[in-house]
């Protein structure tokens, strides 16, 4: 059994490379045909250097981040964030966290936490999490 987490922790850094192949297939796997998500001269037609991730793509991204980090008898109870900056084909998405508060809630701990995932640009999402663990973890 190891300690619950605490306020402070930082979550492990996860870098995720933006290729085209990447955006194209969470575009495809989420129904966002919008052509931005999959078609390089239509989004440099709108005025984008190259097609850029679609919002369900990064929910994704910001679950498995929490999740990885919080291990398969995790439960990701809220997802909160806000978009920044477009994750472009070509850059490389990195998430850094930390745990903000933990409260024991009966044979659970109720963890939230601050997310943040950004490019080489800037912010693309910021937001918080919350997760509970099993008190005996």
């Amino acid at each position: 059994m190891s300690p619950p987490p605490q306020p402070g922790d930082r979550l492990p850094d996860l870098a995720v490379a933006m290729t085209p192949t990447r955006i194209v297939a969470g575009a495809i796997a989420t129904r966002d045909f919008m052509p931005v998500h999959h078609d390089h001269a239509y989004a440099a037609s709108q005025g984008s250097p190259e097609v850029f991730l679609n919002i369900i793509s990064t929910n994704a991204l910001c679950s498995r981040f929490v999740t990885d980090w919080a291990g398969p008898e995790a439960m990701l109870t809220r997802l909160a964030i806000r978009l920044g900056l477009p994750a472009f084909a070509g850059s490389t998405l990195t998430f850094t966290g930390s745990v903000t508060s933990v409260e024991r809630r009966g044979d659970e701990h109720v963890v939230d936490l601050e997310l943040r995932a950004a490019t080489e640009l800037g912010d693309h999402a910021t937001g918080t999490a919350t997760v509970t663990l099993p008190a005996d973890r």
